[in-house]
């Protein structure tokens, strides 16, 4: 659960436009694993799951809720943030056996709120660990449907997950699954209230149930007939990845299409014709991809902010962070702390006058002397710690 402190690497990843631990949008490095998973396949299995569904939060909350038709589509993380509400009320509950792979639940804090007025009898202001809680084990049953309908088709048996964690967060800080997954929502509605569970099933996870299901996850490629030319010549290979074809040409030269180097062009009046069979055509580079190699780009460290960054960070500006002085630090053994009592002086690891740290989350930022105010301590600013010096802090 979110205590509304944010932490450092938040804050840099807010500055700099990228996600929390990442450099890409989707809070991974480099790029995304591409999974085959088929959408018919998962929307009829969420399909079969609606009326267990329904049956499973009705008797979870003891209410009479109506579960709509499920939708479900292949989507990333931009296309699913437009969706979402601004704070998002979400569960961790990844596939670790059998099928492994990233599974994660999101719904709307009013949705967290009913659920927890329902089954606990009483309202919450807020969403605190109790209603995590609730949503928590309302998740679960619905894993367990999940399971018990997967394990029907009997290819994948002992199918296990992680312990369902739950979260309040900005939708902007949520790890959604790398790359493209699917998203399943499914539309509840009572007393004329609508809310949405979002179910969101990564790449690798989707694959494996739509293997589990008997789906087909193979990557299909058009076939060649390399045998179909008239008069026994070859027939034309497509170009694939910009080299050149490697079919018949006619004499006087080919045409050059994929951007190779074509051999039977006119060299010197022409090539011979070698028993009525034209040369075959053949590209510089063999007809095979050529990757797409770009330089990786770094965020430029400046330390003035861009505009961009201004407005980024004027998201955070009434956001609480915990600041706090440290005067110093030292070690002891466990006899030692038990024997302490009323009266017991603790050295500490600093010196008589040396500046004292000043940290935020727990985050070394500055150090500064200690001056009284009004009969209050208070701490005097008198450096700021450059990054390096604040890494070299941390080890």
């Amino acid at each position: 659960m979110s205590d509304g402190a944010i932490s450092q690497d938040e804050i840099d990843a807010l500055l700099s436009g990228v996600s929390v631990d990442g450099l890409n949008s989707s809070g991974h490095v480099g790029n995304a694993p591409s999974y085959n998973f088929d959408i018919s396949v998962l929307q009829k299995f969420s399909d079969d799951l609606k009326p267990k569904s329904e049956e499973n939060i009705n008797k979870y909350t003891s209410a009479s809720f109506t579960c709509g038709a499920p939708v479900v589509e292949k989507t990333n993380r931009d296309r699913v943030l437009s969706k979402l509400p601004e704070v998002v009320i979400g569960v961790n509950a990844d596939y670790n056996q059998g099928i492994k792979g990233s599974h994660l639940y999101l719904l709307s804090s009013e949705f967290a709120l009913k659920l927890f007025q329902l089954v606990s009898s009483e309202e919450a202001a807020e969403v605190d660990d109790m209603v995590l809680s609730v949503v928590s084990e309302f998740v679960a049953t619905h894993i367990a449907s999940e399971i018990t309908q997967i394990d029907s088709a009997g290819k994948i048996p002992g199918l296990a997950y992680a312990t369902p964690e739950g979260f309040n967060e900005s939708k902007a800080m949520v790890m959604f699954p790398q790359g493209d997954f699917a998203l399943i929502s499914y539309p509840f509605t009572l007393e004329e209230n609508s809310y949405t569970l979002w179910e969101c099933l990564g790449g690798d996870a989707a694959e494996g149930i739509t293997k589990a299901l008997g789906g087909d996850t193979s990557a299909t490629l058009a076939p060649v007939d390399l045998n179909a030319a008239a008069g026994g010549q070859p027939a034309a290979m497509p170009n694939m990845g910009g080299g050149m074809p490697m079919g018949a040409a006619q004499m006087g030269g080919m045409p050059n299409m994929g951007g190779g180097m074509a051999m039977g062009a006119q060299m010197g009046g022409g090539m011979p014709n070698m028993g009525g069979m034209a040369m075959p055509q053949i590209g510089m580079n063999m007809g095979m991809n050529v990757p797409n190699i770009q330089q990786l780009q770094y965020p430029n460290l400046t330390a003035g902010l861009s505009a961009n960054e201004q407005g980024n960070i004027g998201l955070i500006m009434d956001v609480n962070m915990e600041m706090t002085v440290e005067l110093g630090r030292t070690k002891k053994s466990i006899k030692d702390i038990l024997g302490m009592g009323e009266g017991t002086i603790i050295e500490l690891d600093k010196l008589a006058g040396e500046p004292v740290d000043i940290l935020v989350n727990h985050k070394p930022i500055a150090k500064g002397e200690v001056v009284v105010i009004d009969e209050n301590f208070g701490v005097r600013v008198t450096e700021i710690l450059s990054p390096i010096e604040r890494v070299n802090e941390l080890t």
